[in-house]
């Protein structure tokens, strides 16, 4: 199965250039180890209007399935991506939280601030990942293994249901 993605940075460093985005490339690799295609890629700062704006055309496009938010997540006053996310979706996915959560903390107890929000707008999956290369790709490796299915229980896939 193909699974279109979209990788959206943020990072108001990375934005203004006094900093390389590690983390997009790091995701993007992972995705395309997997055989999937990164259909769009975007490096925003961490900015609540614009990050809402982007993940509602992403999303709202219909040309992907994924789309993987990597930064804005801890506890910086300017870490505003849920926030932001949680402003354009229908529904919340908190099992996909909890089991990043609950992995991640298994390497570091600093998983606990992390602030990330797996949930879905009309038929895409919107993930939020840390900023950190080395955090964003453990937490996508967490439910890497089960996107296939959650892609085609959003896409109506009659194939979703005999795998039960």
């Amino acid at each position: 199965m193909t699974i279109r993605f979209g990788i959206l940075t943020l990072s108001d460093r990375s934005a203004r250039g006094e900093r390389e985005d590690a983390s997009g490339p790091a995701v993007v690799r992972l995705i395309q180890a997997e055989n999937w295609s990164v259909t769009k890629q975007a490096l925003l700062p961490d900015n609540e209007s614009a990050i809402r704006a982007i993940l509602c055309e992403w999303a709202d496009s219909g040309q992907l399935d994924v789309i993987l938010t990597t930064g804005g997540t801890g506890f910086a006053v300017r870490d505003v991506t849920p926030e932001a996310t949680r402003a354009v979706i229908d529904r919340e996915s908190p099992g996909l939280a909890e089991a990043m959560r609950a992995a991640s903390l298994k390497i570091t107890p600093r998983a606990m601030l992390s602030t990330i929000l797996p949930c879905i707008r009309m038929k895409t999956l919107i993930i939020n990942l840390p900023g950190s290369p080395k955090g964003a790709v453990e937490n996508l490796q967490v439910v890497i293994s089960i996107l296939p299915h959650a892609v085609q229980l959003l896409q109506d896939d009659p194939a979703a249901e005999s795998s039960h």
